[in-house]
């Protein structure tokens, strides 16, 4: 008892814990060979997929710019208006755009949110002074008890306004995409494309990091001494890296032959199988972004597809199938929101006959209408969406 005094005291030892021995295994696992997506807010999807895609900010700008471009007509159930104060304002729309910056801006936050949203400026009644296109990421809406919108909030770094939707006519224009499972937001192609573009960005970068890196040099050197000996002295190894930097790196140095003394031999490395399918990879996921814009990828130089005969066959695709029914929408949604401030029912409608990509079936329809001896003249208006002519 005397002699343990004089020793040392053990330390305390941890309470024994109960563990499972798969623990270890499912703490290592975790992280490995897990997916990680990209956030799918309208932010980070417009970060994402427009500002730092260029497949997306191509399909984008394709489709608003040309849907911006379509001409429009004026009219109502009796003629076709050439001057009309509806035209002045879509001509000029405020102080800081002109019509086609309205439309193009419009557009552009339907494709990338789901919604757009254009805002009256109204300082007395009657049909607005100005209009102008809200961000969609700034804006929601205020549901009320029946689920309609009884006001839009605009929030802009920590300030907010409110936009009541209880009078009329509205002060806002909500123009939304379908979506099956909101009843108050539309749904985007950039969301529907939100895996297509995390894949091509993927791949883009794992392009630059392999250019960057050297991950897989463009050869080999390897050196077999005359005994056998396979390694090079530090002043042989010095001096190949200096042969190296200085004669064969570079623009400058481009094609340069090599000569190789002393048992050293070239190996030319390429890429391997894994390495071709990341290009593949990146081609397919391209198409998939196309695709879920409605941009035929032959108008965007993607390689490979062959789904239409011609360019202009696919142009014309374009226009029949994206841009027409995107801009016939909008027009409609605005025409019948101005209706309400002016008091009388107009409609603006794409003016077909002013599209080059749509001449030769406009001028079929037209020979096929006029030559039909069985319609009445004002049949024949009506099928090519001309307002009747006013009696005199």
């Amino acid at each position: 008892m005397g002699l343990n005094f004089f020793r040392k005291a053990e330390p305390a030892r941890a309470p024994e814990l109960k563990a499972s021995v798969t623990g270890r295994v499912v703490a290592m696992a975790t992280g490995a060979g897990r997916v990680v997506w990209s956030p799918r807010d309208v932010v980070s999807l417009t970060r994402t997929g427009f500002t730092g895609n260029p497949v997306g900010f191509r399909c984008v700008k394709l489709i608003a710019e040309a849907a911006a471009a379509v001409p429009l007509n004026c009219q109502d159930a009796e003629r076709r208006y050439e001057i009309h104060p509806v035209i002045d304002l879509i001509r000029r729309p405020n102080g800081g755009q002109g019509r086609a910056e309205l439309f193009e801006a419009l557009y552009g936050q339907m494709l990338l949110t789901g919604n757009g949203y254009l805002e009256a400026v109204t300082p007395e009644p009657g049909l607005p002074r100005e209009l102008h296109v809200l961000r969609s990421d700034r804006m929601s809406v205020v549901p009320g008890a029946d689920g309609w919108p009884v006001g839009y909030d605009y929030v802009v770094g920590g300030r907010k306004h409110r936009f009541d939707m209880t009078g009329y006519p509205d002060p806002i224009c909500h123009i939304k995409s379908f979506h099956p499972q909101d009843d108050h937001y539309g749904l985007s192609p950039m969301q529907a494309a939100a895996t297509a573009i995390d894949v091509h960005n993927s791949a883009s970068a794992w392009s630059k990091a392999l250019l960057d890196n050297a991950a897989r040099p463009s050869g080999a050197i390897v050196y077999k001494g005359s005994d056998g000996q396979g390694m090079l002295s530090p002043e042989q190894y010095d001096r190949l890296v200096f042969e190296m930097e200085t004669h064969h790196q570079g623009a400058r140095n481009a094609g340069r032959p090599m000569l190789l003394e002393g048992g050293l031999d070239w190996k030319p490395m390429g890429f391997s199988p894994s390495d071709m399918e990341f290009h593949e990879t990146k081609v397919a996921a391209a198409r998939e972004i196309a695709v879920a814009f409605g941009v035929p990828p032959m108008l965007l130089g993607i390689p490979g597809d062959a789904t239409y005969a011609n360019y202009a066959e696919a142009h014309r695709a374009f226009y029949r199938l994206t841009v027409l029914p995107l801009a016939t929408r909008v027009s409609a949604a605005v025409s019948w929101w101005l209706s309400g401030f002016l008091g009388e029912v107009i409609e603006l409608k794409p003016d077909l006959d002013q599209i080059p990509a749509l001449a030769a079936e406009r001028d079929a329809q037209w020979a096929r209408v006029g030559a039909a001896s069985f319609l009445t003249d004002a049949e024949k208006r009506a099928l090519l969406g001309l307002p009747p002519i006013a009696e005199t």
